[in-house]
């Protein structure tokens, strides 16, 4: 790789690549056209319900309040949350379901606006997991692993695929808090870190604040030329420094220093969102104004992937109903219903639906039986990692499709089975990667997103 200086003497990426790790990017060389330049992640934190959303089961509403099988239930790891439960009653979904497009996709009536572009999506309904605890769920889904420690999703892109735009992470992560009246459980700022990549793959997070990203503001009397020249000098330190040390996060910390000089430009720009039509806020909903919203977030993902950053991670909390699930459930839906369905109407209209992938998924489901006692009319239910539902859109998948499904009690997959490590390959797949290739030598051994593990779902692919 050759090594190069910009205009304004700072390093550039190439020749940070290069220096950091001679390896690098040699897995990464995509080997597969690419159908996607960026993936928009959606992820619902907390576990939302398959069969209240994407999966009906009609045949249970006969079956209420009788015991789950334990034939079903076999021997499926349960949660300390229930596993002492003497009983486990079927609790039917308590939302009606329709079909939708020329797909007849079933889709809740909870998602009316999802259910209007119901065309554009390929819901999988036979995900699956080991991990039944949020923090390792995530962490899989994530990073491939259930202990934390190694690279996030986003993290392994912005290490193979790098960024469209110099003047932008690679990898964004924004937050928005639910409507759901029970407490968010924590994100921690691990699931968008690098692990044992370079550190200048980290995930920046923008937050809701006068200021998206922390420091952004130069404080008062100091300028951008004065800015400029101070990093110029530090620069020129940390390059000393590093010939005498070799330590390449040392020119990582030089790289992070640049990026920063250069988001103070671009940052404020891309969160202005005074140059939006009023058509923008009717797309997405009433909640496109109000600053950490879910609403509002996507359409910064929007202007993100306009801009070029790789992977666009969007986490949105409060979905673990583990009691009054009929009333938080139809909250959290509607938080996420119609900035959804315009999140992907506004890329299609701008012709960024086709090299843009959306992935709308929690980290596992819900259990078809109640946790604690079952209410006429209130239920909750526990963390389910069997089967869970979720959707893509864009980017090289099949449009308009329902893949795999589960069996009777929506508790086990009965066809076409879709792993953690199967879901990872195939995102990387429809940006080009082969996920055995991308890798990264770490403490003798080269490491890689899907572990050992992993299948490409071909099914899927437009």
């Amino acid at each position: 790789m050759n090594q190069f200086i910009d205009r304004r003497g700072f390093l550039g990426t190439t020749a940070l690549a290069s220096l950091l790790n001679p390896e690098m990017l040699a897995g990464a060389v995509p080997t597969i056209v690419p159908q996607a330049k960026r993936i928009i992640y959606l992820f619902m934190h907390g576990g939302p319900p398959q069969m209240e959303l994407f999966d009906p089961k009609p045949g249970l509403i006969k079956r209420r309040g009788r015991e789950l099988p334990e034939s079903v239930r076999k021997t499926q790891r349960l949660t300390g949350m229930t596993s002492g439960q003497k009983k486990f009653p079927i609790v039917p979904g308590s939302f009606r379901f329709d079909q939708h497009g020329q797909s007849g996709a079933a889709i809740s009536e909870l998602l009316p606006n999802l259910a209007g572009v119901a065309d554009d999506l390929c819901i999988i309904r036979s995900m699956h997991t080991e991990a039944i605890n949020h923090d390792p769920a995530v962490n899989y889904l994530q990073t491939g692993h259930q202990q934390p420690g190694r690279p996030s999703f986003g993290a392994w892109l912005s290490y193979g695929l790098g960024s469209e735009n110099r003047d932008l992470p690679a990898f964004v992560v924004l937050l928005s808090d639910g409507s759901a009246t029970r407490p968010t459980d924590p994100l921690h700022a691990r699931l968008w870190g690098p692990g044992f990549l370079p550190g200048n793959h980290q995930g920046v997070q923008f937050r809701s604040g006068k200021d998206p990203v922390l420091y952004l503001s130069n404080p008062p009397d100091i300028d951008s030329a004065t800015r400029h020249r101070m990093i110029q000098g530090l620069a020129k330190l940390n390059r000393q420094q590093y010939e005498v040390a070799g330590d390449p996060e040392i020119l990582t910390r030089t790289a992070q220093f640049e990026m920063a000089y250069r988001m103070q430009m671009s940052v404020p720009e891309l969160t202005d969102l005074s140059t939006e039509p009023e058509s923008t806020r009717e797309l997405y909903g009433p909640d496109a104004t109000r600053p950490g919203s879910f609403a509002r977030n996507c359409i910064l993902a929007r202007r993100l992937a306009e801009r070029g950053t790789r992977f666009i991670q969007l986490y949105h909390r409060g979905w673990d109903q583990h009691y009054n699930l009929p009333t938080d459930l139809r909250l959290q839906c509607g938080d996420v219903d119609r900035a959804c369905a315009g999140l992907i109407r506004d890329l299609k209209q701008r012709g960024l639906l086709d090299d843009t992938l959306i992935v709308w998924t929690g980290e596992f489901g819900r259990t078809i039986y109640s946790q604690g006692a079952l209410e006429y009319n209130n239920y909750g239910r526990d963390h389910h990692g069997g089967c869970f539902s979720i959707w893509l859109a864009g980017g090289g998948i099949k449009p308009g499709i329902s893949y795999g499904s589960t069996d009777d009690f929506s508790f086990n997959v009965a066809n076409n089975g879709v792993h953690v490590h199967d879901l990872n390959a195939t995102l990387l797949n429809r940006l080009g990667i082969d996920h055995e290739r991308l890798t990264f030598k770490f403490q003798g051994r080269h490491y890689r997103l899907t572990d050992v593990h992993g299948r490409v779902v071909k099914k899927i692919l437009a």
